[in-house]
């Protein structure tokens, strides 16, 4: 195995559930951000919106994003509009979004409105963390430099 699909299992094993980051988007230079659950599969992030959302319009003008946690994992990348849920092509995906965010999926997503959508976040460069090692990843290159790195930031109400 490379160090490259050595940390896309890496990247299985942290974000191939349920969680949040900060997506910040774009609309005429002007940055905007919001948390938002994410899963990650493959080599791709995906989040459950409405279509109509100001994320999503903001998606479609400039597909340019970035995600990042107060665990100083960050990522930036090129996100997609792939559709609504009950697409064919979406099936095998919406099986594990479902799955992954079982506690809530159904209560706040509306599968009958045909503005739901998923959008699917291709990373082209980051940096996570696991167990002692960081991890700066480059995607298109498909590169991986690891290098030892301890998270000892505490977080407290004042920061």
């Amino acid at each position: 195995m490379t160090d490259y699909e050595n940390s896309i299992r890496v990247m299985i094993d942290l974000f191939g559930r349920d969680y949040q980051f900060a997506l910040s988007t774009d609309k005429n230079n002007i940055p905007s951000s919001r948390y938002v659950d994410t899963y990650f599969e493959g080599e791709s992030f995906y989040v459950v919106t409405y279509g109509l959302s100001k994320k999503a319009a903001e998606i479609a003008d400039n597909p340019n994003v970035s995600l990042c946690c107060s665990r100083m994992h960050a990522f930036s990348g090129k996100a997609y509009n792939i559709g609504h849920p009950l697409i064919p092509e979406n099936a095998g995906i919406r099986s594990a979004l479902t799955k992954a965010f079982e506690p809530w999926y159904f209560k706040h997503n509306n599968e009958a409105d045909e503005n739901m959508c998923y959008i699917r976040i291709d990373p082209t460069a980051g940096f996570f963390h696991k167990d002692g090692t960081g991890y700066k990843i480059d995607f298109t290159e498909k590169t991986v430099k690891t290098f030892p790195f301890t998270f000892d930031t505490v977080l407290t109400e004042e920061s």
